[in-house]
């Protein structure tokens, strides 16, 4: 593994992209701690140090930030607005003929999508930074601070906020795209993957301080490595379906005749399933903050779904991540188009007659996968918290499984980019 670490660096065209990658990841991270103009970044620093971690839906998008939300940096809204763009238009395919033919023309569709991504990107970003900074002014971001985080309170100031920080995104969404065209690996999860490994460490280390705190790090550590061998494994593994070409002749040469396979993940649903029912969980307990703290449904909801370790909680958490694995996965792939092109082409399963046999063949074996992925998926997302709960710790590690899982997923991504690129130049990667 070394080694191969070591001819990674000694490929000139491969240590350019892999020092530019890091390059622009330290740009990023400095970028979280730059305070946004008009903020007390000391003020800031005092309520940030007297609050407990969020776990509000501001919690999830500070997750995201790397814990520039908090900071109110001209980074704090991170590159949350562009992967709620992108999935908002994945969505709008079903709804939208449009999106779906762009989707269907290749190479010139993909770029209309990308660009209506981004415009996508820029509103949403305005709309967040407005939230958020509004959030601040009331003294709701940093619940029991006495001390004002913003001194002026005169529109310009907000206006300058709100510019500042849509910018922010503008540039971090550059960024990405920067890694994604000259570095090693997808820009945007690489982000999101330095974001939540620099606040990880630190919630986790800060389990040590509390009581036993020692035996509750040293078992949530043991945890937390079992749920990365349980990720590992469920990521690389796929249910692979024989696909057979008839041979056929066109002009005086013969085609097809080859054997190869569809790779069908367990998890092909990713994370999204997962933010998705953290998010529409979190909001009940947001919209609560602005109401009657004394009212009956402020208490309801903040007994029963602003914690994390609540039954109630637990179980619609557990209903959402299933309901949205199936949702999500429906929508990435549809097995009438795969029948179709495998018609189209000369490609059938064996066994299983060409056009609506294999299609209703590849849903059945997409519905079995998905309800194990999904079951996986919350598997995952919940063993962290459960274990922190018979601890006894207060303390919550944002979105554990959450972090755990995108961590390793880009990790495994970001390996196999570098691995398949040492293999084209030294025919040996890191896996021998």
């Amino acid at each position: 593994m070394l080694s191969a670490f070591g001819r990674a660096f000694r490929t000139p065209d491969l240590r350019r992209k892999l020092l530019f990658t890091i390059a622009i990841m330290a740009i990023f991270r400095v970028g979280s701690f730059i305070p946004t103009p008009g903020v007390d970044y000391g003020n800031v620093q005092q309520c940030v140090a007297g609050m407990a971690d969020s776990t509000s839906l501001l919690g999830l998008i500070n997750v995201f930030s790397g814990g520039a939300l908090l900071q109110l940096s001209i980074f704090a809204l991170g590159i949350m607005p562009y992967i709620t763009a992108s999935i908002i238009t994945q969505l709008l395919r079903v709804v939208i003929p449009r999106f779906e033919a762009l989707h269907k023309e290749g190479q010139s569709g993909q770029a209309k999508l990308t660009q209506y991504t981004r415009y996508l990107t820029i509103g949403l970003a305005i709309l967040q930074s407005t939230t958020i900074i509004t959030t601040a002014r009331s003294g709701l971001l940093f619940p029991g601070c006495a001390v004002d985080v913003i001194a002026d309170d005169s529109f310009m100031t907000a206006l300058l906020m709100v510019i500042t920080m849509t910018a922010g995104t503008g540039l971090v969404m550059w960024l990405g795209e920067l890694i994604t065209e000259r570095g090693v690996g997808n820009g945007m999860s690489l982000l999101i993957f330095t974001s939540i490994a620099a606040s990880f460490p630190t919630a986790l280390w800060s389990i040590a301080g509390g009581a036993n705190g020692v035996f509750n790090f040293v078992v949530m550590l043991l945890v937390i490595v079992l749920v990365i061998g349980l990720v590992v494994f469920v990521e690389q593994s796929q249910r692979r379906i024989p696909v057979q070409y008839a041979k056929r002749m066109v002009g005086r040469r013969m085609y097809g005749g080859s054997s190869t396979y569809i790779p069908i993940k367990i998890n092909m649903s990713g994370v999204i399933p997962v933010i998705f029912a953290a998010s529409i969980l979190a909001i009940p307990g947001l919209i609560a903050q602005f109401g009657d703290q004394t009212a009956g449904w402020v208490l309801w909801i903040s007994q029963n779904l602003a914690l994390q370790d609540q039954p109630l909680y637990i179980a619609l958490y557990v209903l959402m991540i299933v309901f949205f694995a199936f949702f999500y996965t429906s929508i990435t792939f549809n097995p009438d188009e795969v029948a179709d092109n495998m018609k189209k082409y000369g490609g059938f399963i064996p066994g299983i007659r060409a056009g609506r046999p294999t299609a209703e063949y590849l849903d059945y074996v997409i519905t079995r996968i998905t309800s194990a992925g999904s079951l996986y998926l919350a598997l995952v997302a919940l063993i962290p918290t459960l274990v922190l709960v018979m601890l006894g710790v207060t303390l919550q590690i944002p979105f554990g499984g959450t972090s755990i899982l995108i961590i390793v997923g880009v990790g495994l991504e970001f390996v196999k980019q570098v691995n398949a690129q040492l293999e084209q130049r030294h025919y040996e990667g890191f896996l021998r």
